[in-house]
């Protein structure tokens, strides 16, 4: 009976399954204002079906990613030693982890309504085309943010089976969002990168054009918020989130020079996990002093 929690367990470890953390908060955000525009309570099942299908896509994309970038990663130092680069997971164990993370996707759609299913294989192929993306292009971050945008969106219509402008205008800022600290993360394996080419704004052009192009995208995101926040009615307690979401922004990039990446992590995970929980904390307040009921 080990073994199989010992391939459960380095499966998640494969697709890094905690950074779900990442884009939940937001999805939850879509879904519960949705829910409050439709009526003002919460639907706590459709809820659950939302976070079953966030995590499959989200794990479905991860293991496809670590299939496909196999080969670059074993030619980088930095991920030279992830699990299917040692040996230490098949690309087969992991290809049957992607198919299982999709089939509960797809299902979770399915049971949310039928626009959903009908619109998962077009989130499916978003997905897959990511991790091809810097092959060819120098801005595969742009690919990664609509593939981001599509959590919330999806929330938001699984909710209402409709798309208005402000979740379209959440969609965006949290793709631009997550695309953005992409770009940072990128600044890592500029040197990699360039011998493979492999392609990034850091990597195809510098890596301070990178952190340029990834502060004026958060830039960017904080105006959608804002916009999102407005059309929507939110009132002081959003304002205050987002106020906070502002500062974050700031100091993350202050951990981030061209001449010292030593702070990238920091950067990455622990800035980034606090926005998308802050933010959705705020705004649960916010629509519950507004009469959101559960």
């Amino acid at each position: 009976m080990a073994a199989p929690r010992s391939g459960a367990r380095k499966f998640l470890r494969l697709v890094v399954i905690e950074h779900s953390v990442f884009a939940l908060p937001f999805a939850y955000l879509s879904a519960l204002t949705a829910m409050f525009d439709a009526g003002g309570r919460a639907d706590w099942p459709k809820l659950a079906l939302i976070t079953v299908a966030m995590v499959g896509a989200r794990t479905f994309a991860m293991a496809v990613n670590r299939i496909i970038d196999r080969e670059i990663d074993a030619r980088n130092p930095r991920t030279a030693q992830r699990e299917l680069v040692t040996g230490e997971m098949q690309v087969r164990t992991a290809g049957i982890g992607a198919a299982a993370a999709l089939a509960v996707f797809v299902g979770a759609a399915a049971l949310l309504s039928p626009l959903c299913v009908a619109l998962a294989p077009a989130a499916a192929a978003v997905l897959v085309v990511y991790p091809y993306a810097k092959r060819f292009t120098w801005a595969p971050h742009a690919f990664l943010a609509l593939a981001q945008a599509i959590g919330p969106i999806g929330a938001w219509i699984a909710v209402a089976n409709g798309l208005p402008w402000s979740a379209g205008l959440l969609g965006a800022g949290v793709g631009l969002w997550i695309g953005g600290f992409d770009v940072i993360y990128s600044c890592q394996d500029v040197e990699a990168d360039r011998v493979q080419g492999v392609h990034s704004i850091p990597a195809d052009f510098s890596v301070a054009a990178g952190l340029a192009a990834a502060r004026l995208t958060h830039v960017v995101t904080f105006g959608l918020f804002a916009a999102f926040g407005a059309l929507e009615g939110f009132g002081t307690l959003y304002w205050i989130g987002l106020a906070g979401t502002a500062l974050a922004f700031v100091y993350e990039h202050a951990l981030v020079r061209p001449h010292d990446l030593s702070k990238v992590n920091r950067a990455f995970f622990t800035v980034n996990g606090f926005v998308g929980i802050w933010l959705f904390a705020w705004a649960l307040g916010d629509l519950a002093v507004r009469g959101l009921k559960a």
